[in-house]
């Protein structure tokens, strides 16, 4: 046997425990490359700074005091329940249509006539009157001048009146050449109208006549005073006058006054000088200046023309069928 062999017996045997003390060990695996080896990495963000309550307890914070609920005590009706089927409608006749008293209403309108009655007869059954000068002027013309007037006066309550009418001509120095009265009984027949009915005598010129009068005056709209009258004489004759005016302010106190006139006659009266159709016209243009409004003088200038037989009755007798003339005079009430 090989000498080097068995000195090498021993040996080895001596060496296996430690191999077997080994066994089952791994060895510690290799790191790996790091990808970011070779670049500047930044500098990490500093730790933050130790609570110093770290470790103790906190009391809770109070919860916030809800509001007043404005609605609380109060009882709240409950939501409709959807799918209810609506009440069934009513089967009472409608309210009357509304009158011109409201009170009527809710009261007896035979109880709320007694009341306005009553209050009328309290409050709205005064009486009162006035008087008014429209027309007080000199007219000078060629040869002789002449003048004019035209006026009323009223007494009564709001809805029954008697009026006085007036209105004539004639030269300065001679004869009066027509003057008429009128006594009417005036009552409204709405907010801007009266009806008027009575007797109208003339006085002038003669022969003089008394006739029956019937008709309408008020305010039109756009504040146009008119004026119409239907006459019937004591002899028959028929016949007819119409009246316009309109107040033009110019200031408060300077007022421009157009005017017209117009007469017709259903036949012929030569006694008086009147022929049949439209007999006569006269258109006027009056300014004023009110110093009150009771007192106000005006200057202005009017135009008259007679037409058909008329106009040849005037010739006739050596009157002028036209003429234009200017006028002063002074507009008065009281």
């Amino acid at each position: 046997m090989n000498p080097r062999l068995l000195l090498s017996l021993p040996l080895l045997a001596l060496a296996t425990p430690a191999v077997a003390q080994h066994e089952g060990h791994g060895a510690p695996t290799p790191p790996a490359a790091d990808p970011h080896a070779g670049h500047a990495m930044p500098t990490p963000a500093p730790a933050p700074a130790a609570d110093p309550h770290a470790g103790h307890a906190m009391p809770a914070a109070p919860a916030p005091t809800p509001a007043a609920d404005p609605h609380a005590g109060h009882v709240m009706p409950a939501p409709a329940t959807e799918g209810t089927e609506p009440p069934p409608a009513g089967d009472a006749s409608a309210p009357p249509p509304p009158t011109d008293h409201a009170a009527e209403r809710f009261f007896s309108p035979q109880a709320m006539a007694a009341a306005r009655a009553q209050l009328s007869v309290e409050h709205g059954g005064s009486t009162a009157w006035k008087v008014m000068l429209s027309q007080a002027e000199i007219r000078p013309r060629d040869g002789d001048d002449a003048w004019g007037w035209e006026g009323e006066a009223w007494y009564g309550g709001d809805r029954n009146r008697l009026v006085l009418k007036t209105s004539g001509e004639g030269t300065v120095g001679g004869d009066l050449e027509s003057a008429e009265l009128q006594a009417l009984w005036s009552r409204p027949i709405g907010p801007y109208f009266d009806v008027q009915a009575g007797i109208r005598h003339d006085f002038e010129p003669g022969p003089s006549r008394t006739y029956a009068v019937f008709g309408i005056e008020g305010l039109a709209p756009y504040w146009f005073e008119l004026e119409a009258a239907a006459f019937v004489s004591n002899k028959g004759d028929v016949s007819a006058r119409f009246e316009a005016a309109y107040d033009l302010r110019l200031t408060q106190k300077l007022i421009l006054e157009p005017s017209a006139e117009l007469e017709l006659a259903a036949q012929s009266v030569p006694e008086l000088e009147i022929g049949s159709g439209l007999t006569s016209g006269e258109l006027g243009l009056r300014l004023r200046y009110e110093f009150k409004p009771e007192f106000a003088p005006y200057i202005g200038v009017m135009h008259e023309r007679k037409f058909g037989d008329t106009a040849d009755f005037a010739r006739a007798h050596g009157e002028k069928a036209e003429e234009t003339m200017f006028v002063l005079g002074l507009r008065a009430w009281f």
